[in-house]
């Protein structure tokens, strides 16, 4: 079982950047393919980024390629999200996931996802 918690979210404007992180606890964080998702106001939670349990393996939606960069530490059990050039439709609650994984491997699904962050605001302004 592993525990997530995110960090990093806050007010930034049009144009800018933010990173966002994500803890996680015990000894087995290399085995896990990580994703981060985002939920806005009155919409379904969706598929920003992956990453395979290596690091060497990613993945991001259309509207964030070339602007987000989905990142890990296994040795600090930690994921991250580069984010730049924000724009408004950015806004929403940024989670991270995991799931066990036996290979290089990410996954979109949030339903293979086996542990949820509790998120983190992020809020882009015009």
């Amino acid at each position: 079982q592993v525990q997530l918690v995110e960090s990093g979210g806050g007010l930034v404007q049009a144009g800018g950047s933010l990173r966002l992180s994500c803890a996680a606890s015990g000894r087995t964080f290399s085995s896990y393919a990580m994703g981060w998702f985002r939920q806005a106001p009155g919409k379904e939670r969706e598929f920003v980024a992956a990453i395979g349990r290596g690091g060497d393996t990613t993945y991001y939606t259309d509207s964030v390629k070339g602007r987000f960069t989905i990142s890990r530490d296994n040795a600090k059990n930690t994921l991250y999200l580069q984010m730049n050039s924000l724009n408004p439709e950015d806004t929403a609650v940024y989670y991270c996931a995991a799931r066990p994984a036996s290979d290089s491997r990410y996954y979109t699904s949030r339903y293979v996802y086996n542990y949820w962050g509790q998120g983190t605001q992020v809020t882009v302004s015009s």
